[in-house]
């Protein structure tokens, strides 16, 4: 007997072709640290080709550092004396025309020398550039941003924080290389002040100090030699005069800054070689119109 069985064909499967070409997105570089290292409060942007970063804690104090040379170039702490509540702390001008554009001076500068040899090239910071390394915050109410740069067998990292009355910076050098180095190092803040014959510093009383000129800088806004002109406060010239190298201590709470002055407060070299020595404090006030 035969039997019949329905069945269906299959549908045939029709494949189509076509093109499709994969858009790709270019990041910029502070879209791309934003991306990276990106905080609440912290925002990475760019000006002139240069990237920088803006830290701004809950009570809205800020401060911008440019990333490739590692410049603090604005400070504007929350104050209680103006209705907008803020005030730019720092002094910064441009490099100048002849220079380039992107530079700047004054602000807070980080200086690093390499004084192993006489023969020593000096700044192990000419020619490097800074990378960012890492980001931190505390709930908006200290933000921080660590910067890196290799200079030959040393790697060099740079901390900036951020806190709602203050800021901080900190250096850490590690050495990789096998022979020893001997480094000079300042960190340049030139700070700005309504008048200066009624600036001063309060909290260095008792701190042994000497005359000594700062450091050269990209960042300076004078030279250590103009830094060291004694300036004339009459007919007969500056009764206070310091001798460089001659160590003193000071017996006055405040330092008045009418007086253009450069020195170096530190343990004199005779206490450091004992085991035990007085520092100077890390904490000191910077007064504006001094009554």
């Amino acid at each position: 007997m035969a039997s019949l069985l329905s069945f269906s064909l299959p549908k045939p499967n029709i494949i189509r072709s076509s093109s499709a070409t994969p858009t790709t997105t270019t990041l910029t570089i502070p879209e791309a640290l934003d991306e990276k290292f990106g905080r609440k409060g912290i925002k990475f942007l760019e000006s002139n080709n240069v990237p920088f970063v803006e830290l701004t804690v809950r009570n809205g104090s800020s401060l911008r550092l440019t990333i490739p040379d590692a410049h603090v170039t604005s400070y504007k702490p929350k104050v209680y004396w103006k209705d907008e509540g803020f005030e730019e702390i720092l002094y910064t001008i441009p490099a100048g025309a002849a220079a380039d554009p992107t530079k700047a001076k004054g602000g807070i500068g980080l200086v690093i020398n390499d004084a192993s040899e006489k023969s020593s090239r000096g700044s192990l910071l000419s020619g490097s550039e800074w990378t960012v390394k890492d980001t931190d915050s505390d709930a908006i109410d200290a933000l921080q941003v660590e910067l890196s740069c290799t200079a030959g067998t040393l790697d060099i990292s740079y901390v900036v924080s951020l806190y709602p009355l203050s800021i901080a910076t900190a250096v850490i050098v590690k050495n990789n290389g096998r022979k020893d180095v001997t480094l000079t190092s300042a960190i340049l803040s030139h700070l700005n002040f309504k008048k200066r014959g009624r600036t001063a510093i309060n909290g260095l009383k008792g701190c042994s100090y000497c005359s000594h000129p700062p450091l050269s800088s990209p960042f300076e806004l004078l030279s250590p030699s103009e830094a060291m002109k004694s300036e004339s406060s009459g007919w007969f010239g500056s009764e206070s005069e310091e001798k460089p190298g001659v160590w003193t201590k000071q017996d006055v709470p405040i330092t008045i800054l009418k007086n253009k002055l450069s020195r170096v407060y530190a343990a004199p070299p005779s206490e450091r070689v004992k085991p035990f020595y007085d520092t100077p404090p890390s904490k000191y006030e910077t007064l504006d119109q001094v009554e």
